[in-house]
């Protein structure tokens, strides 16, 4: 079912994975699945959707798992695997045919592991600002641990009240240090904190990285696509990271060309952050678009 959106893209809703995933939809033609990350919603992928439908593709960047409208997780699953189990589902109810994935941040993530579960149904994959690995940056490289202090923070009893506190002023703070040079629109940190004032929101989002990262909390269930998301990506890839990201710093993407079996095209991105694809659209656009006509030629 769609229905139209005064921000003119489509809106509709799909089952997938046992949930309701209300997606936002644009343009005709082969898929790209488009996923957002935290803390962010499909809103980010605003001007893909444009430049993708316009050079024929149908576009769907769908509000993940926990994220209103689309449902919570009935059983309390949002670790890292269930994600990939909700891409691929969601690749299954959309199109018969192999999709492209394109994912930032969470979305990134779960786009590597679908990829690697079932390449056979992915055309090509387009990962902004999460390297593939980035794990082991954890233990190896101090910068990076102290960029990545809320994780750190989030399995702790009191970081709901934390991100909470001041109106969510939790959420403008990670946005700036993230994407300094980024002056982002009011409104869509209004929206952003309109979500997450709602209901089971906030600790739906903090499961993402509780359950990920400690392993008391993941579901056996799940053991078997946890192992193999250490697995080497075996499709063709594109990867985009910010110059300037303040959440993952760009010196993290060094060697990642290993982790990919199926190749992969390296952009850094001179005068963005994080939200690179927001930052840069006519050069993350281009190389995209000049990807995913690659993938369609065969070349």
């Amino acid at each position: 079912m769609t229905t139209s959106s005064p921000l003119t893209f489509s809106t509709g809703t799909v089952r997938a994975n046992g949930l309701a995933f209300s997606y936002l939809e644009q343009g005709e033609g082969p898929l790209v699945l488009a996923l957002h990350g935290f803390p962010d919603l499909p809103y980010t992928f605003c001007h893909q959707l444009a430049a993708l439908a316009a050079a024929g593709y149908r576009v769907v960047a769908p509000w993940l798992r926990g994220y209103p409208p689309s449902g919570a997780a009935p059983d309390g699953r949002y670790e890292a695997a269930v994600l990939v189990q909700d891409v691929l589902a969601l690749a299954a109810a959309l199109s018969p045919e192999p999709v492209f994935l394109l994912g930032h941040d969470w979305g990134a993530q779960a786009a590597y592991g679908a990829a690697i579960l079932t390449p056979e149904r992915v055309a090509g994959l387009i990962a902004i600002a999460v390297p593939l690995g980035l794990g082991g940056q954890f233990i190896t490289n101090p910068l990076q641990q102290r960029r990545s202090w809320y994780l750190f923070l989030f399995q702790l009893a009191f970081a709901e009240a934390a991100v909470a506190y001041d109106d969510f002023a939790f959420l403008d703070r990670l946005w700036r240090e993230w994407s300094p040079g980024w002056d982002y629109p009011a409104g869509e940190m209004a929206r952003l904190k309109e979500t997450f004032r709602i209901p089971g929101v906030l600790p739906a989002a903090l499961d993402y990285y509780r359950q990920t990262l400690n392993p008391a909390r993941q579901s056996p269930e799940l053991a078997a696509i946890r192992q193999r998301l250490h697995e080497p990506v075996p499709v063709p890839a594109l990867y985009l990271h910010g110059a300037d990201d303040g959440c993952i710093g760009a010196e993290t993407v060094r060697g990642v060309e290993s982790r990919f079996a199926g190749g992969v095209a390296i952009r850094i991105v001179a005068g963005a952050g994080h939200f690179v694809h927001r930052e840069q659209p006519v050069a993350v656009n281009r190389a995209i678009l000049e990807f995913l006509a690659a993938r369609r030629t065969g070349a």
